[in-house]
């Protein structure tokens, strides 16, 4: 495994390196071609970018969480639908491939601090393995080297997660002071900032899992890794130069991040960015679009109600908001919601011509169909075409791990409120406080969400999380370490629909776009207009749409598929072959 790395990497080499009289011949190089050349650890360390644990782009991460209803109950919440035997991730190849290159950057011929710049990329891309291991398995083995296949310690046991976490932390501690790459125009590559976000990150998720995890007994260390969160984020706020993308205003500025072919610099510290000529592009408009190749995910209206009113108050402070129309509950609220989902003036572009655009029911269950993450023209919803860069990592993030951590501690001040939230919810055309932290919880996140928060700012700021990286893939992970699992049983539900067999304005164009009905349809069918079946049996078929009172009210989807969330569920199972090939391993409890 080793020759093959390397006689990888010499070839790269053979393309670019200079000739020189004193080469030694391509056939017979050597290992210090790689290991004593700055150029040899730059193309091996490259590698590291194309390893399978990393996320390539987060356009359907959030496939699976509570607030986007899908096609199909996840198997991992569906009774008895899960187990060890289809389980995954217990993959190690990735990390042999880090420690390797660790292990055997020492040529002095190369500067130290060379050497300690891309030792500390490898450092960074071994805390990023094992944050994710550690996320989905719980206690895993530390191998902080590379093991030959006949190494005792392949059948060892796990080690306990203080070791690990505490082996991650000093790995992206050194990336954090050894990477000296400060900026990269292209936003693809690992800098300085990247590491100290991915640092504020992952002791965010550490910090809190410690303390709502109670069954760890690790409280008590919980706030050493909400202060590292804090102090990283503190970093990139004061020393890196980045600020929220208000190009265009509100009402744009927010979706202008997702849809820009290039990233946008202010704001993005690294993206997955779309190479036209390469063929390098992501399937965002086809998985968001399509009625068979996605997930066919929409949100739920429980979320889409904790969007506040452009005045900064609660839209559920209204007690007319259970049964306000689509066309109505969209008004005057956070401005992120008409840049989230297609509402009132969205149009695409078809064959050039912009044409308004509604929530279309051949793809959405629930009303609230999202285009955060897509292109507007249809001519992006025929394969993997997209050229919009999907950001990784940006400093709206950063804002929020400072804020969290900082309302975790028990520090968080005026100051850093406005700084944070204050600053996201003026992007977003929100004009009421901004600046000072709310005294007030809000009833409606305490009682859909957060049952055991009475800290009203804290409240505020996983509601401000929830909408700002909506669909970016961090809803799960929110979940696990908040321990609000159960929120992956909640109603999928949607918008309210007055009464059968009339058809609904959706977007205020005059031209009516959706019925629903039950039995037989209606007729004569209204030009445009798409029929939906509300019946609770399609034939001999049981129907997942209905409507919750029958002839009226939210619509629901799948219900009659129950979700279950149980406490082995914060972590999977050990995939059973990889259990029996060493049982030393001991499956996580539950499972």
């Amino acid at each position: 495994m080793k020759k093959q790395y390397i006689w990888i990497l010499l070839s790269c080499l053979s393309l670019v390196a200079c000739k020189k009289l004193d080469q030694k011949p391509e056939s017979t190089a050597s290992k210090e071609a790689v290991f004593g050349t700055e150029n040899g650890l730059k193309l091996y360390t490259n590698s590291f970018y194309s390893m399978d644990f990393l996320p390539k782009n987060s356009i359907s991460l959030d496939a699976m969480s509570d607030y986007l209803a899908v096609k199909s109950v996840p198997d991992f919440v569906r009774e008895g639908g899960f187990a060890a035997n289809n389980s995954s991730g217990w993959s190690w190849r990735d990390l042999r491939n880090i420690n390797y290159f660790i292990e055997n950057c020492k040529d002095p011929a190369v500067p130290a601090v060379v050497r300690n710049h891309y030792i500390g990329l490898a450092r960074y891309f071994r805390a990023y393995f094992y944050m994710e291991k550690v996320k989905r398995f719980g206690d895993v083995p530390w191998i902080g080297k590379p093991l030959d296949v006949d190494d005792a310690s392949l059948f060892a046991g796990r080690d306990k997660r203080e070791l690990v976490m505490d082996s991650v932390l000093a790995d992206i501690n050194f990336a954090c002071a050894n990477i000296t790459t400060t900026n990269d125009a292209t936003r693809t590559t690992i800098t300085k900032w990247v590491a100290y976000a991915y640092k504020s990150r992952l002791c965010l998720f550490e910090g809190t899992f410690r303390k709502y995890q109670t069954e760890l007994n690790l409280g008590s260390t919980a706030n050493k890794w909400l202060e590292e969160s804090a102090s990283a984020a503190e970093q990139i706020i004061k020393n890196g130069g980045f600020s929220l993308n208000t190009a265009g205003g509100p009402g744009v500025s927010y979706r202008q991040v997702f849809t820009s072919n290039t990233p946008v610099a202010n704001e993005v510290l690294q993206s997955a960015v779309a190479d036209l000529n390469l063929g390098v592009l992501s399937d965002a408009n086809w998985w968001w679009t399509s009625g068979t190749y996605g997930a066919k995910a929409s949100f739920t209206r429980t979320f889409i109600n904790t969007y506040l009113k452009l005045d900064g108050t609660p839209y559920t402070n209204d007690p007319s908001y259970r049964t306000q129309l689509f066309k109505d509950e969209v008004k005057n609220r956070d401005l992120r919601l008409k840049q989230t989902i297609r509402l009132g003036d969205y149009k695409r572009i078809t064959s050039g011509q912009l044409v308004a655009a509604p929530p279309v029911f051949s793809y959405t269950f629930t009303g609230y169909q999202p285009i955060k993450l897509t292109l507007d023209d249809t001519y992006f919803d025929a394969g993997a075409l997209n050229t919009n860069a999907i950001s990784l990592f940006r400093y709206a993030e950063v804002l929020l791990n400072y804020a969290e951590a900082k309302a975790e501690l028990g520090t968080l001040t005026d100051a850093d409120w406005a700084l944070t939230v204050g600053a996201l919810r003026a992007r977003a055309g929100i004009t009421g406080s901004l600046t000072t932290r709310p005294t007030v919880a809000d009833p409606y996140l305490t009682a859909n969400y957060f049952p055991g928060i009475t800290n009203a700012a804290l409240l505020e700021i996983r509601r401000e999380r929830g909408i700002e990286l909506s669909l970016e893939g961090f809803r799960f992970s929110d979940l696990l370490r908040w321990k609000r699992g159960p929120l992956m049983e909640q109603e999928w539900n949607g918008f309210y629909v007055p009464a059968l067999n009339i058809p609904l304005d959706l977007n205020e164009d005059g031209i009516l776009d959706v019925a629903f009905y039950q039995g037989t349809r209606p007729t004569p069918a209204v030009a445009g207009v798409t029929y939906v079946d509300v019946s609770a049996t399609v034939g001999a078929a049981i129907n997942s749409q209905l409507l919750k009172n029958g002839s009226s009210g939210e619509l629901t989807w799948m219900k009659e598929i129950p979700r279950k969330w149980l406490e082995r569920n914060y972590y999977y199972p050990i995939p059973l072959n990889d259990l029996q090939r060493n049982p030393n391993l001991k499956q996580n409890n539950g499972w």
